[in-house]
């Protein structure tokens, strides 16, 4: 530690999805083990790391106003994520360090030469043999966000070429990391008192089609390591290559460790508009992933996607999709309001007005809000999973079996463990549950959690 100019302070700023937040604690982990200080407060920060997400327009602002803001303060600036990998050459990161989405394990030596007053540009990717690699090493060290929730990225990369998204030309061709890495730091992360485990990628249903093998022969691995009293969350699959698994997938869904939750993006319920947008699947492929999974897994919760006013959409394309969501009613709905993204080739396409995108927009949120998906729930008797403080602070936040939202009383004794809870209230996005006192109480922890701030993946060598 003494080559490090004098006791530095780093802030870490992430946007976006639960993949970048993964890069984030990864790129904590590291600084914090090599002996920086990693600070919540960006004003008291000497060096700021702003690790960026490329989806949408609105979280590629705040990237570029925060760079603004970091140049104005004078800070030392080190910039990550999807935004400086697909557009390095942008005139607002001229002459600032970036780290590479596949580089994030030479986070410290970015960061040191910028402290020292030096740009350094590492955006290369990873090969072997001529393979690409799935980026950093799993084992590196990192601070979580929540000492609780393991996030693990299972492959980087896409094999779809959609025309709106940018992330693709920032993460690439799909690299999927192999199944004993994956289980090996599952294990690890119950070792350090984790009891809820997030598997990540921009489509996990593409893992392994790259190396030799698939999401079903991955999970099963995975399920076996999980102890009694912790979960195991699957993350986002585009339709395609979930369609090939579904009988694996409903067994899967319905193990007591996995939750009963999948993320499968529709974006459109017009065929013509997913053609568009090269989805590769029609609306009759996305209706029979969901009805499938809802058969076989009772009580699933399918969350979705959808684009308004993609290029091209008419408002007969747009009918069809508020048919789909009166159809299903998707208790968890993510609804965007398209924005063309530079360099895509729907960009260039015939766009739909703005103010006819925020109509559409409109509608579709107050279709969503107008129907209660938890109203029927109450005086259910549920086993839930506590794992995080809600955001006014107020409650615990648990999730059921079906990943749905419950809050609960903000006893200290509940964090991270699974309990019985009676259902009294519910709102749009969540329940209220009051734990009953004759039920069994679940620790999934193998030992206790790391403190917060706590480095994951040190050795006791290491800490020394």
């Amino acid at each position: 530690n003494s080559i490090i100019p004098g006791a530095q302070k780093i802030w870490i700023r992430t946007w976006g999805c639960s993949h970048n937040n993964s890069d984030g604690e990864y790129m904590a982990g590291q600084l914090a083990a090599y002996g920086y200080k990693i600070t919540e407060n960006s004003a008291e920060a000497d060096l700021w790391l702003l690790n960026s997400c490329t989806v949408k327009n609105p979280a590629e602002d705040h990237f570029r106003n925060s760079v603004k803001k970091a140049q104005e303060g004078n800070k030392k600036v080190v910039l990550a994520g999807c935004v400086p990998q697909a557009q390095p050459r942008q005139d607002y990161l001229k002459g600032l360090s970036i780290i590479g989405v596949q580089q994030i394990d030479r986070v410290v030596e970015v960061v040191e030469e910028t402290i020292k007053g030096h740009s350094v540009r590492l955006l290369g990717q990873k090969k072997d043999n001529g393979k690409r690699l799935g980026g950093a090493r799993l084992d590196l060290p990192k601070i979580r966000k929540n000492p609780l929730i393991e996030i693990i990225s299972i492959n980087t990369g896409c094999l779809n070429a959609c025309t709106y998204c940018k992330t693709k030309h920032a993460r690439g061709e799909l690299a999927s990391y192999p199944i004993e890495e994956l289980v090996d730091r599952a294990k690890q992360s119950f070792q350090e008192g984790v009891c809820e485990i997030w598997l990540t990628s921009e489509d996990t249903g593409a893992y392994g089609r790259d190396i030799g093998t698939d999401l079903p022969t991955l999970l099963w691995k995975l399920v076996e390591a999980v102890p009694e009293g912790a979960m195991l969350r699957l993350g986002m699959t585009n339709p395609p290559y979930i369609l090939e698994h579904l009988e694996e997938m409903a067994k899967i869904l319905s193990h007591p460790r996995v939750y009963a939750f999948l993320h499968i993006p529709v974006q459109s319920a017009s065929d013509s508009v997913l053609m568009d947008m090269k989805r590769e699947y029609c609306v009759a492929d996305f209706k029979r992933v969901v009805d499938f999974l809802k058969e076989k897994v009772p009580g699933i919760t399918i969350a979705t996607d959808i684009i308004c006013g993609f290029p091209g959409e008419t408002d007969e394309d747009f009918q069809e999709t508020m048919k789909l969501v009166e159809q299903y009613r998707f208790p968890s709905l993510f609804i965007n309001q398209f924005y063309p993204r530079p360099g895509t080739p729907a960009a260039k396409m015939h766009q739909v007005p703005a103010a006819v995108k925020k109509q559409r927009t409109k509608d579709l949120s107050q279709l969503f809000h107008s129907y209660n998906p938890y109203g029927h729930k109450v005086g259910e008797r549920q086993r839930v999973l506590v794992t995080e403080e809600s955001f006014d602070s107020n409650y615990y936040v648990a999730h059921n079996r079906f990943y749905e939202q419950v809050l609960v009383p903000k006893d200290p004794l509940l964090m991270g463990k699974m309990v019985e809870v009676n259902i009294y209230e519910a709102g749009k996005h969540f329940m209220k549950g009051q734990p009953v006192s004759d039920a069994r109480v679940y620790t999934a922890s193998i030992t206790r959690p790391l403190a917060k701030g706590e480095v994951s993946g040190l050795t006791e060598v290491s800490k020394r």
